[in-house]
């Protein structure tokens, strides 16, 4: 085996969360020895990174909100449209309770003005040079691009525009896997190598800390929540009903893909009792529909991250930001991370975060990613519990055991 078939097995050995995870560490401790031009080096390529991330954000929500609304269009009928509608719902709430819990318990634990801004655009290290890369066209104009669209070619009986549409898709979902997520390390590095530097890394670090902490913890109260009306909808005991669908949850915290833990989610739903056809239908469509887990840690995030840096925030800004939020994680591609980037527009947008900013919500986001996606495929299963009760035809798997 030679070197470069080393090097690609470890890549492939070591997942994104550790990587990321080893570059906040190194970032930390190489921020309190490297000279100023070696620190001006890693804040070079950030600049760089940056100006690419502005380009490719509305490309990727075209290439990825274009195809999902098409295809939830054509596929169009009762069961889809009250399925939508259900997962969309759970999503608002758990923004919402993301929302409200945060906006209760951050003021009190968050040492408000901190400028993460100026951590990366310290005037004592600036980049070598820079590149200006402008967008094709700005986050709004690409949201209503890509739902105007969407919903055209699902009412359309051809299929060559939609193929082009599946094709772009392709290439950004590739762009994302192979350009993206391998650097996104590097840049994690390089802010937190600069954040060292500036001597601001110990607070941010407090931060998260505490962020993931109150995360984790509203991810069990949502769960708890969803199975507790799925439970009462049913009439059956939710705590018992939670805990058949844990092969599902820690399936997801292993493989941290929703598409991947399908197989499991769909046979503990039907253990649950859902029906067959309800089930085979209900639980593929919200591993793409429904992600409670992942709305619920990117609002938290964003809210402790304004809060921390004493930007403006009101109840307000957060519903229209929550629900385009929802709408946007329809577009969330199936790997590691494929939220968080979805969103980075309207977290621009919306929000007004900046690059640094985008870039510690990555890496918070990143560090409980396989956590949202258990949240997620363990929701899918009260989801499916609910529609089973509505629109289930006959007797459930249960009743007939």
């Amino acid at each position: 085996m030679n070197f470069w078939n080393l090097i690609s097995l470890r890549k492939h050995r070591i997942g994104l969360l550790p990587r990321i995870l080893i570059a906040i560490l190194l970032g930390i401790v190489f921020g309190n020895y490297m000279p100023d031009w070696a620190v001006r080096v890693f804040v070079t390529f950030n600049a760089l990174f940056s100006e690419f991330l502005g380009f490719i954000i509305p490309l990727i929500i075209v290439g990825l909100v274009v195809p999902a609304i098409a295809d939830i269009g054509r596929s169009a009928g009762k069961m889809l449209l009250v399925t939508t509608l259900v997962a969309y719902c759970a999503t608002l709430f758990s923004g919402f309770l993301s929302y409200f819990t945060g906006a209760a318990l951050f003021p009190g634990m968050i040492t408000t003005g901190i400028p993460i801004e100026e951590v990366s655009q310290n005037n004592s290290v600036t980049p070598f040079f820079t590149i200006s890369i402008p967008p094709l066209m700005n986050v709004m104009t690409a949201l209503f691009l890509a739902f105007t669209v969407g919903i055209g070619l699902s009412r359309l009986y051809t299929t060559a525009l939609k193929d082009v549409m599946n094709d772009f898709k392709e290439i950004v979902m590739r762009t994302i896997g192979a350009v993206i997520l391998p650097l996104l390390p590097i840049y994690i590095f390089g802010i937190f190598l600069n954040m060292t530097y500036s001597g601001q890394v110990f607070t941010v670090l407090v931060v998260f800390i505490k962020i993931i902490g109150v995360i984790f913890a509203l991810h069990i109260l949502l769960l708890v929540l969803q199975y507790g009306v799925a439970g009462m909808l049913v009439g059956r005991n939710p705590l018992k009903l939670l805990w058949r669908m844990l092969p599902a949850y820690f399936t997801a915290l292993g493989t941290q893909s929703s598409a991947a833990t399908i197989p499991v989610t769909l046979e503990q739903t039907r253990r649950n009792g859902v029906s067959d056809h309800i089930a085979g239908f209900v639980i593929p469509l919200c591993a793409t529909i429904h992600l409670s887990g992942s709305t619920l840690k990117i609002v938290a995030c964003a809210l402790a991250l304004m809060i921390m840096q004493g930007m403006h925030y009101d109840l307000s800004l957060f519903s229209g930001f929550i629900f385009m939020l929802g709408i946007t994680m329809v577009a969330a591609p199936g790997v590691p991370g494929g939220a968080i980037m979805a969103s980075l527009g309207i977290l621009n947008s919306m929000l007004g975060f900046d690059d640094a900013s985008q870039a510690l919500m990555i890496a918070l986001y990143i560090a409980m990613d396989s956590f949202g996606t258990a949240c997620n495929v363990t929701g899918d299963g009260a989801i499916a519990l609910v529609i089973d009760r509505f629109m289930g035809k006959g007797k459930t798997t249960a009743e007939q055991q």
